[in-house]
Order: structure tokens, then C-alpha cells, then sequence
């Protein structure tokens, strides 16, 4: 039962992300927390490598690695960060931090804040998504942020190409601290199919739907979800 659940949540988190360009990880984290805790970070990370590589994929003609090195760059340092971090906290802190992590994406999602996408803003965006998505598997925002005013499939492509990057060194930090192991790789398995099932329903459907409506909905999950974390810190 808690497999189908959690194959359910990595579904929806495919679907919104492959529509608008991130949300998997905001989505599923916290959810699949209370579920269990082993599924934050590795799993969803995981998760969202598969989803990353699809939608590369699909959008390959629209991305640039030249406007995406810089954020690469910042994402190295960032990675290491995120790693530390998991070795300093406990699990109920890390549900805490977790939490406030996707309240702080949603209000980003939200803020009328704009950043040109310079190289020092790349750079600091690569290091926030570092820090963010090793250690809580929540890395889109910040990036996301930095890239909100390009066109459409400019945006679904460079988040894509510059997820599978990301998720690649937060795996390889992950498992050099004993984050990712067999244990990890058992829960990921069966969310795979879900995320390709997500994936495909989005490229489908993906013209039929309000791309206002879907993120409105997408937050209001989020904040729900993010709250849900941090009540669960103090229960």
C-alpha cells in the first residue's frame, strides 16, 4: 500500500514537472517523508534523474550549456554543502528543514522577484539548487527562479539538462556519505515506471491545460505539504 502511494505521489510530481519545468521534488519530499524517511533524498533524486534525461530529451534542441555552466559551477560547492549538512542533522530535523525548505520554494514561486540570468546569479542559483537538492532533494526553485521569465520550452529544457547534471553529483555525494545504498535503490525501483507514466500523460495533455492553473495547484499542494513536515517536527 505505502508502494502504490508513493508511486501515486512521484506520478503527480512527473506530471506537473514535466508541464512546467520543476515541482517533482517539491511535490513528492515531504509526502513521501511520512511515508518513510529513507525516500528523502536518494529516491526521489533518483526519481527525478529519470524524469530529467526524459525531458532532456524531448526539448534537446532548446538547450544551452553555455548559459548553464555557470550554474553548474555554483552546483559543486553547493552539493558538498548539502552533504555536510545530512551528516550534522537528525531525522526529525531533517523533516524540519525539509518543511521550510519547500514553504521557501512556494514563496519564491510566488514572489515578483526578478534575476537576470547573469553568471553571478547563475552561479549563486547553482549553489542554492546544490545545497537545496543534496540535502532535501529540492533543488528546482532556485534555478527556476533565475530562468522564470525565459520562454517556455527554454526553461523546461535548461531545467531539465541542468537537473540531470544536478541529480548525477547529488547521487555520487549521497553515496560517498552512506546516504545511497541497496537499501535506497530498493525504494527507487518501483517509482521509475510511475515517473515515465507521469512523463508521458504530461507530453500528452500537457496543450489542454492552464499553465497558470496547474502551477496555482501545484503550490497550494506544496504549501500543504511543506506544513505538513514541519507539524510533523513537533508531533
Amino acid at each position: 500500500m505505502e508502494i502504490a502511494i508513493a508511486a501515486l505521489v512521484i506520478f503527480v510530481g512527473s506530471y506537473v514537472q514535466s508541464s512546467i519545468g520543476f515541482g517533482l521534488a517539491i511535490i513528492a519530499a515531504p509526502l513521501l517523508f511520512l511515508i518513510d524517511p529513507l525516500y528523502v533524498p536518494a529516491p526521489i533524486t533518483v526519481s527525478a534523474l529519470t524524469l530529467s534525461l526524459a525531458n532532456s530529451y524531448s526539448h534537446w534542441g532548446s538547450i544551452s550549456f553555455r548559459g548553464l555552466k555557470f550554474a553548474i559551477l555554483g552546483r559543486i560547492p553547493g552539493t558538498v554543502a548539502g552533504g555536510l549538512l545530512l551528516l550534522w542533522i537528525d531525522q526529525q530535523s531533517l523533516a524540519l528543514w525539509l518543511g521550510i525548505s519547500v514553504l521557501v520554494a512556494v514563496l519564491l514561486s510566488l514572489s515578483n522577484i526578478v534575476f537576470k540570468p547573469t553568471p553571478g546569479t547563475l552561479f549563486s542559483a547553482g549553489f542554492l539548487s546544490g545545497f537545496m537538492g543534496t540535502s532535501s532533494s529540492i533543488g528546482g526553485p532556485p534555478i527556476a527562479l533565475v530562468l522564470q521569465h525565459q520562454e517556455n520550452d527554454f526553461i523546461r529544457a535548461n531545467l531539465a539538462a541542468f537537473f540531470v547534471i544536478s541529480c548525477l553529483m547529488s547521487l555520487l555525494m549521497l553515496g560517498s556519505i552512506d546516504k545511497f545504498g541497496m537499501q535506497q535503490i530498493r525504494l527507487s525501483l518501483p517509482l521509475m515506471p510511475a515517473t515515465l507514466v507521469g512523463y508521458w500523460l504530461a507530453m500528452k495533455t500537457m496543450h489542454r491545460i492552464s499553465h497558470q492553473n496547474l502551477r496555482r495547484f501545484s503550490l497550494l499542494l506544496c504549501a500543504m505539504a511543506g506544513i505538513a513536515a514541519i507539524g510533523s517536527y513537533w508531533l
